[in-house]
């Protein structure tokens, strides 16, 4: 039985983990099998690449070299995690995939959007996420809340609202394109969205 393949995405402050943390507690209560991973990260060579990325220190990084950096490690996602757990018939629940990358790489730093789709497809060996959900908030209410949030800001998060405006769109076009992508109003009570989130997971799940 394959796996299913959930992906979570949206801009920082737009409460994916409260929503992974949800799923993944109504999978284990239900005895479903499932695995947790982020991306970039999930491997030993993963998140050493993901350090590299958020590090401050690296503000003079090419956009060129970021998209690439991103795709490496998303390579040894797929290949390690991903799709041994997924031939097994886990639930794979990732916290962020290759939409990010289109948004991120592609809409806010310009990167052409054709070579990037050509290396996201390469870089997975062409896998797909089954179910997309994606969390939208304004840049300004997503900075407030990260505000709130403890710890210093990663170097994206850092770009500035300007740079998440682009992201937010590019995130909107993408769920204009792909059907498995699913727009949640990120302003809505946690538990309203999460009722959306069981919703549709449990419908693919046949349950």
């Amino acid at each position: 039985m394959k796996g299913l393949f959930v992906t979570f995405e949206g801009i920082d402050g737009s409460g994916k983990s409260t929503q992974i943390e949800m799923l993944s507690e109504d999978l284990r209560k239900e005895g479903i099998p499932y695995i947790l991973i982020r991306e970039p990260g999930a491997t030993a060579i993963g998140e050493k690449i993901r350090t590299i990325l958020l590090d401050k220190a690296n503000s003079k990084m090419h956009a060129r070299t970021e998209l690439l950096l991103y795709e490496a490690a998303r390579a040894q996602i797929v290949e390690e995690k991903i799709k041994p757990e997924l031939e097994k018939g886990t639930v794979v629940i990732c916290d962020r995939f290759y939409d990010s990358t289109v948004a991120y790489q592609g809409y806010a730093r310009g990167l052409e959007l054709s070579a990037i789709d050509s290396l996201n497809r390469w870089s997975t060996d062409e896998l797909a996420p089954d179910i997309t959900f994606l969390f939208d908030l304004s840049e300004e209410e997503a900075y407030r809340r990260r505000n709130g949030r403890e710890g210093a800001e990663d170097r994206l998060e850092a770009e500035g609202l300007a740079f998440m405006k682009k992201v937010r769109d590019g995130y909107l076009e993408l769920a204009k394109k792909e059907k498995r992508i699913q727009c949640i109003s990120a302003l809505d009570a946690p538990k309203e969205i999460y009722r959306k989130v069981r919703l549709a997971v449990w419908e693919v799940l046949g349950r």
